[in-house]
């Protein structure tokens, strides 16, 4: 129970800027009291998301989203508040320019500007101290014969070698990939395939991240999971939820089982430590639930996952794969799912000196009616709904 506990403290789950600000679908952004209205108070809560879990140290930052005029100052400002510029998310997604596309754009001038944007934000990671480029692609197409598919490989591959080139040593890239939406006919990285084939032409810095919401119906992901760790070639997860499409719920709302699966590959490859070299992000929308106390959820819903999986009795589930014992293994399996981590998670807080209950916490906090006195017309995260 030692180790459990000692891999409890020592999780790392990273937070998204776009978060804690107003946030919706393409029909609606529905405005909420006290959400940032720039960057700064942005990490601000995600600094009082830390304090309250003790495991979230860093937070993503979406450009131009949360645009500033100094990075240095900003990652100054989120060291004051306890946390640190975690992975920088590009954004060739909303511009006019990118209705055929960005770097896949059949313009070359309209790549030209998609690529220099991606070029900046590893300026911006320089400035921060940033380890991971985060990079999504809507391009795609919504008719066959709208474009060649087979080109708009090739540019997407030219751009990427092209920012890779641009990496420094201790930086990396990580390469999302989702299914279909906004192009509907094709998608250019439709699949973890596409992401992993780009990745090994790439080389070792290129990794590729998983979006737990942008899978088929059905699909297996953690053996997708286990194939990329097996591969070296996991660099990130994007945990969110999902019903029907890209719902970007909190984590677990959905299907809180397959977290556990997912989370049980991570600890059978030894891969929880940030020696691993995975990032475990959150990526979520909340269009009609509170900021703060959504993302405090998303990480318990995450550490209870994750003690589940602590928990499976590795010997026996092996004794019993090597006897082919089918009900026997799925029992092992099923016994550590079942098992309530609840107090062991509580106790883990007190031990590092947190309030076991950090829901609750920051409701007694007062941090909530703060924010709503002192911040008036929130930002939205960056629709324009």
């Amino acid at each position: 129970m030692r180790d459990v506990r000692a891999a409890l403290r020592q999780q790392r789950i990273e937070t998204p800027s776009w978060a804690y600000a107003n946030s919706g679908t393409r029909f609606k952004v529905f405005a909420q009291p006290g959400v940032p209205r720039n960057p700064e108070e942005k990490i601000a809560d995600a600094g009082v998301v830390h304090r309250l879990t003790g495991v979230a140290p860093t937070v993503a930052l979406h450009i131009p989203w949360d645009k500033v005029d100094d990075y240095a100052a900003l990652a100054k400002h989120a060291a004051d508040h306890g946390v640190g510029i975690g992975a920088i998310n590009a954004n060739v997604f909303q511009d006019d320019d990118y209705k055929l596309g960005s770097v896949t754009n059949p313009d070359p001038a309209v790549r030209r500007k998609a690529t220099d944007h991606l070029l900046e934000c590893v300026d911006i990671m320089d400035a921060t101290g940033s380890r991971d480029l985060k990079l999504w692609f809507s391009d795609g197409t919504n008719y066959p014969g709208q474009d060649s598919i087979r080109a708009r490989q090739d540019r997407l591959a030219e751009a990427l070698s092209e920012v890779y080139d641009r990496l420094g040593d201790h930086q990396r890239m990580l390469l999302e990939y989702k299914l279909f939406e906004p192009a509907f006919y094709t998608t250019d990285v439709p699949d973890w395939g596409t992401s992993y084939a780009h990745c090994i032409e790439l080389g070792p810095k290129a990794t590729v991240c998983i979006d737990t919401g942008h899978h088929a119906p059905g699909t297996n992901i953690e053996f997708i999971v286990a194939f990329l760790l097996r591969a070296g070639k996991l660099g990130a997860f994007d945990f969110n939820s999902r019903f029907y499409a890209d719902d970007d719920l909190m984590v677990g709302a959905a299907d809180p089982f397959q977290l556990f699966r997912i989370m049980h590959e991570i600890v059978s490859a030894d891969a929880l430590g940030e020696e691993a070299g995975i990032a475990f992000m959150l990526d979520q929308c909340h269009n009609i639930e509170p900021k703060i106390p959504a993302i405090i959820r998303s990480v318990l819903n995450v550490q209870e996952a994750t003690a589940k999986a602590l928990l499976v009795d590795a010997d026996a589930l092996a004794a019993a794969q090597q006897a082919g014992d089918v009900l026997g293994a799925n029992a092992v399996l099923m016994d550590a799912y079942n098992t309530d981590v609840r107090p062991l998670l509580r106790e883990v807080r007190e031990e590092m000196g947190l309030d076991p209950d950090p829901i609750a916490a920051y409701q007694r906090s007062g941090y909530f009616e703060k924010i709503v006195a002192e911040r008036v017309g929130g930002e939205q995260a960056g629709w324009g709904a």
